[in-house]
């Protein structure tokens, strides 16, 4: 067989949590115009002038507070689901590779390396649930500039996004089934997706409808639960999607509601917009408005179903023989 790759493919982190380096990461982050569009001469002032020499010291106050002795949570559940799919896909020759969009394990150097590996077939799998141009399209974008200097270019197939993967559902609905048995039935789940600026969305972005694929689905599988579907993550002043998970926490807590849980749906791995937002800020919010129980479900990482759902991905569309047929 020709020599064939996967590459999983998710959003990045900072390579350490000190100001130095998430400075670095914000700024490859924030320069991409798929994630902040404004024109480069409105933008880079501001960022440069002012986010940059503000941001990046709170952040790395809040990266320290889910940072691991290992590193960062994000790289380390993302190389555990590499692993994890390595091993399935063992005795088809496949290699499998993890890049991040900004910092490291870089984008293009990861596909340089399969380069000069001699790549012939190569999958990208972006690990996002819901495809949306903010992260889908950012690799998507970043692929074309990596690829544009070959000469010898790989077949080539992208994945979009699985918002209804049974194994993607299922391992997600096995998550909350495990709080619940846990913890006891709470009052509400949120499914929190993150956000983006509502112009997006009206501008040709199905991110949302993407989420609510996913969000029925989990309804469907979760009939005794009453589900919400929030959006978190909000930056700059522009109106991003709502209803916002935060408000929401709080308006529940003074509605007497005592008891909510929160998954995240749209990431694949728990990382700061998790571990810190959700399962901290969040928390605390819903606490302070009188909310007595606040339960954050982890994220899919590298479950056993979640593999199961990759797995299949690349099976199904590289044509590989199903291990269990």
């Amino acid at each position: 067989m020709e020599k064939t790759a996967v590459l999983l493919v998710n959003l990045g982190t900072p390579g350490a949590p000190d100001p130095k380096s998430v400075r670095r990461y914000l700024a490859e982050f924030l320069s991409d115009r798929r994630v902040i569009d404004l024109p480069r001469w409105k933008w880079l002032p501001i960022l440069h002038g002012i986010i940059l020499r503000v941001r990046p010291k709170k952040s790395a106050k809040l990266y320290q507070s889910v940072w691991t002795d290992k590193g960062s949570p994000l790289l380390l559940n993302g190389q555990k689901q590499q692993a994890a799919l390595q091993d399935r896909l063992s005795e088809t020759g496949v290699h499998v590779v993890l890049a991040m969009s900004y910092g490291r394990p870089n984008l293009n150097e990861e596909l340089e390396k399969l380069h000069d590996w001699g790549v012939r077939r190569l999958m990208v799998l972006p690990l996002y649930p819901q495809y949306s141009s903010t992260t889908v399209g950012s690799i998507w974008d970043g692929l074309q500039r990596s690829l544009a200097g070959w000469r010898d270019l790989p077949e080539l197939l992208f994945i979009r996004d699985y918002p209804d993967h049974p194994s993607y559902i299922a391992a997600m609905v096995a998550r909350v089934l495990n709080y619940v048995a846990t913890h006891g039935m709470p009052d509400r789940l949120i499914l929190s997706y993150h956000g983006i600026p509502i112009r997006y969305a009206q501008t040709g972005d199905d991110y949302p409808q993407r989420c609510r694929i996913t969000t029925k689905l989990m309804k469907q599988k979760l009939p005794k639960l009453a589900i919400l579907e929030t959006f978190q993550s909000k930056f700059g002043n522009e109106e991003w999607l709502t209803p916002a998970t935060i408000d929401t926490v709080r308006n529940l807590a003074r509605q007497g509601v005592n008891h909510v849980a929160v998954i995240a749906p749209g990431f694949s791995a728990d990382c700061l917009e998790t571990l810190q937002e959700l399962a901290k800020e969040n928390a605390k919010a819903f606490n302070e408005a009188g909310g007595q129980q606040f339960g954050y479900i982890p994220a899919v990482n590298d479950s056993e179903r979640f593999i199961d759902c990759l797995e299949d991905l690349v099976r199904s569309r590289l044509r590989l023989k199903q291990k269990h047929s």
